[in-house]
């Protein structure tokens, strides 16, 4: 059986369609909202600028965030969720040893 699903997606006024897995649906369509909503902030700043440059503003701005939060998730907290982990197997193995002796 083929459980994709056949929907219609709206970003910045062109509809698109997609076959998507049913439990992505929900995410494909807030991810749409989300560039819409970005498109028409632009648009309501800058009059001049066509939908192409607001689409391609938003998503530079979306994958600088995604970067930086990739960056920040690999520099800052999987060493502290390590260092955590060392703690607690140097806790465990402290107590054995002790109990051994």
């Amino acid at each position: 059986m083929d459980d994709k699903l056949s929907i219609r997606v709206n970003v910045a006024d062109r509809y698109y369609p997609l076959k998507v897995e049913r439990e992505n649906e929900e995410k494909i369509r807030k991810a749409a909202r989300m560039i819409n909503e970005k498109v028409l902030q632009y648009k309501q700043r800058y009059t001049d600028k066509d939908v192409q440059d607001f689409l391609a503003m938003a998503a530079l701005q979306y994958v600088i965030k995604l970067t930086e939060d990739e960056e920040k998730l690999s520099n800052d907290e999987l060493p502290d969720a390590i260092n955590e982990l060392i703690l607690k197997i140097d806790s465990v193995l402290e107590e054995k040893s002790n109990s051994v002796l």
